[in-house]
């Protein structure tokens, strides 16, 4: 049995897949322990894992900010969060040394930089986990949620390859905050932090190649397995008066959107003149009551959490901003989707599932009854869009064996020899 530290970063959607790869591993018989915000702890406890919570209460705060939601305001935040952020997961995975000893492996996401430099500092392999292609900065497949990416990939291969590599506006809100945990001799961050975003150990990619054919500069000792699928369905059950509703009529449209209060308000405000349109009836997924307006008719209910896995197959068709969970569990359900991406890699997953032809995308500014009307109708009437989301559905219940995954990552438990490639 080996011991191996989750150490991921971001908020629910983020930490999703790493609770189901930690499931997969105690099932093996693993010693499995997440290190991650106290704000956490009762979700992760609930996938029956162990927690090691770390940050005073709101520390949380830059990733449920608006902001967040934002291409350059987001990623300020996102860089200055996670530095903020190795500095606790250090203390926290050095603090439970002390009493349990050193872990047998690490897995983190490229943005967790407590991983590369407990990778050095304990010797133990780091598998890095990659949820999107945002996060895999290939530049032969420039992502669509970079800065500038569609510019981007206009330019030659060699130009991009460089721009990639070594244009990093943000890296040292991050730098700043590790400064103070590389105090061991030899230690200090480097120059880019790109440079820690792929561990020689190995890269684990969850998306299968269907999805996204895998490009020719990819990390060495990359392994590309499959969705997670990963809904907490196994420890979350459908509400009750959902239940009865979706039993006393027609499928509804379900509309699902992010934590951007002001932009909600207006997604969930046209998402109802929608279904008054459509005749239809809606299911609003929402964790904030106040983002949905006012004395909806009763043919619309409103969720503040379901298990997709449980909803989505009895629904018409899925409208949502793009994050990988619920694409991949509108895959899994043969579901027409409409995404209506805002950030990050949101404009990627819209673009692989119209690619697909499962689905359409539209954009944020241009989110109206007028412009969203026709492409709903579409995805309730039009055979082939339906046709390609239960070919979607087949794919996916093919996926490779989650033992093969597992023995992937057990390959894997041996002491780090490979030093970090860094680049001067």
């Amino acid at each position: 049995m080996a011991k191996i530290y989750l150490l991921p970063i971001g908020t629910t959607g983020d930490l999703l897949p790493m609770i189901w790869i930690g499931r997969q591993m105690k099932v093996r018989g693993h010693e499995v322990v997440m290190f991650w915000l106290e704000a956490y702890r009762e979700t992760v406890q609930a996938a029956g894992l162990e927690f090691e919570g770390f940050g005073e209460e709101g520390c949380e705060e830059p990733i449920r900010n608006a902001c967040y939601w934002k291409m350059h305001e987001g990623l300020k935040l996102s860089y200055d969060f996670a530095g903020r952020c190795a500095v606790m997961c250090i203390h926290a995975v050095t603090k439970r040394m002390e009493s349990q000893g050193k872990p047998d492996m690490l897995m983190a996401p490229i943005m967790s930089f407590a991983a590369p430099i407990l990778r050095s500092r304990l010797g133990v392999p780091v598998i890095s986990t990659h949820m999107s292609t945002l996060q895999l900065l290939s530049s032969h497949q420039v992502p669509r949620g970079v800065p500038f990416g569609r510019l981007l990939r206009l330019l030659p291969l060699p130009v991009r390859r460089i721009l990639l590599q070594r244009v990093a506006p943000y890296d040292h809100l991050a730098k700043s905050h590790l400064s103070q945990c590389c105090k061991e001799p030899g230690e200090k961050p480097p120059y880019w932090l790109r440079d820690w975003f792929y561990s020689p150990d190995g890269s684990l990619v969850l998306f299968p190649s269907w999805y996204v054919p895998p490009p020719p500069d990819w990390p060495t000792g990359t392994y590309q397995w499959d969705f997670p699928m990963e809904d907490l369905s196994h420890s979350k059950r459908m509400d009750p008066d959902l239940a009865a509703f979706l039993d006393a009529g027609t499928p509804p449209i379900v509309f699902r959107f992010g934590s951007d209060s002001t932009r909600s308000r207006q997604f969930y405000r046209v998402a109802a003149e929608l279904a008054e349109r459509l005749k239809s009836r809606a299911v609003f997924v929402t964790r904030e009551g106040d983002q949905v307006p006012d004395d909806l008719p009763a043919t619309i209910f409103t969720a503040t959490y379901v298990p997709f896995s449980q909803l989505l197959p009895r629904v018409s068709v899925c409208v949502h901003y793009g994050g990988m969970g619920t694409i991949s569990q509108c895959f899994a359900a043969g579901l027409p989707q409409i995404i209506v991406p805002m950030v990050f890699d949101q404009f990627d997953n819209a673009h692989f599932v119209e690619k697909l032809g499962a689905g359409l995308q539209l954009s944020l500014n241009r989110w109206s009854v007028a412009n969203a009307q026709p492409l709903l109708s579409r995805c309730l009437e039009d055979e082939s869009i339906r046709l390609s989301a239960r070919v979607c559905a087949e794919r996916l219940r093919q996926r490779k064996p989650v033992s093969e995954m597992a023995e992937w990552i057990e390959s894997k438990l041996k002491p780090a020899s490979t030093p970090i490639q860094t680049f001067s």
